[in-house]
């Protein structure tokens, strides 16, 4: 949808110049440079596009002229001054399927306007990136096009994040659809933050939940679980429960969860990571947050255990991990100091050797060897 024509004296504020893909109306027409269209300040232009994610371009209509920003040329993977700029130099470098979203020229004079879209571009040494491009034309005072301008945003990290969550979302529906696997979390102030796959197998909404994260529960077993959360997550401890949840198609299902603590490389706790799986399941393959969550809860008695009955020794342990001696007698004696990557490198180290921790009924951790 396009708004109508607007009358500004000049083209030149960049950040106002390149918002939408609509046309704009210009009391006093002068020409086209790359200063005039790009942000008031040239120096904070350069600096914001330092940074390698932004880049402004220019085109008038009447002489052809174009305009890159240093910082365009860069997004496109060029030297400024490399080649000439120009539309259809750039509209080349876009990539095949994404081409028809990015007019042509004649399209742009035609229309008088020059839509804003998100498209991908190859680069010459093959290297594809995702660019938002905010463009727009500004007209005489008779409505004739003069000139368009635009900026570019890099996106890709935006772009790859999101095709990583996508991934995600539809690896947990898999596994929830074949085993009623669900991970979830809450912080410290007990905000919840369900997934999908917990209102699809219980039949609550956001809303219902966020009033009250315990509404999962069913009434008779409800403020028990919730007493048992908030102590054993007040006092910092890893615990697991066996709750009856209601099911959306009707019925009823013992889950088993398991909660974890995040700590922070201070070790004070920023959130909690939880999965929930049917009670007659076994947990296996734990990772994440809820894998490093556990990890933090060990103690020195669980790695001494563990190493016995691995029949190492310190110094065996402490070759076996490519950590010092100092560091594992310390880890064993609970010295905080040394809490952190060493406890996930020791860990790790005896997760190789055979070794498992599992969290019972209680607030317990069971070491035992495969």
């Amino acid at each position: 949808m396009q708004r109508p024509a607007r009358t500004n004296p000049e083209i030149g504020s960049g950040a106002e110049a390149c918002r939408t893909g609509v046309a704009r109306r210009d009391a006093k027409p002068s020409a086209m440079t790359a200063e005039s269209i790009a942000f008031s300040s040239r120096r904070y232009l350069e600096l914001i596009e330092s940074f390698g994610l932004v880049g402004t371009w220019a085109w008038d209509f009447a002489t052809n002229a174009h305009a890159w920003s240093d910082g365009f040329f860069h997004l496109l993977g060029l030297e400024p001054g490399s080649v000439a700029p120009g539309y259809e130099q750039f509209r080349g470098l876009v990539h095949p399927d994404d081409r028809v979203r990015v007019q042509s020229a004649p399209e742009i004079l035609r229309r008088g306007s020059a839509e804003s879209c998100r498209v991908r571009i190859i680069r010459p040494n093959r290297e594809i990136r995702s660019l938002s491009l905010a463009n727009e034309v500004y007209v005489h005072p008779d409505g004739r096009p003069r000139a368009a301008a635009g900026v570019a945003l890099d996106v890709t990290d935006e772009d790859v994040a999101a095709r990583i969550q996508a991934t995600e979302r539809r690896q947990r529906r898999a596994i929830f659809e074949e085993t009623k696997f669900i991970a979830y979390s809450n912080s410290p102030d007990f905000e919840f933050r369900y997934p999908a796959e917990m209102f699809a197998l219980t039949g609550l909404t956001f809303a219902e939940t966020s009033e009250d994260p315990f509404i999962a529960v069913v009434p008779e077993e409800r403020e028990h679980w919730r007493e048992r959360s908030i102590g054993f997550q007040t006092a910092g401890l890893v615990h697991s429960s066996t709750p009856l949840v209601p099911l959306a198609e009707g019925g009823r299902l013992r889950l088993r969860t398991l909660s974890v603590p995040v700590r922070n490389a201070d070790g004070l706790i920023v959130d909690w990571s939880s999965i929930a799986y049917p009670a007659h399941d076994v947990a296996e393959g734990l990772s994440g947050n809820a894998l490093k969550g556990l990890e933090q809860a060990l103690t020195g008695r669980h790695l001494r255990a563990a190493r016995a009955l691995l029949d190492w020794s310190m110094m065996t342990f402490a070759q076996a991990s490519g950590l010092s001696f100092t560091t594992i007698r310390r880890l064993e004696e609970d010295l905080p100091s040394t809490r952190a990557n060493s406890l996930h490198v020791a860990v790790a180290t005896l997760r190789r050797a055979g070794i498992r921790f599992r969290v019972l009924d209680a607030s317990t951790i069971c070491v035992h060897r495969t």
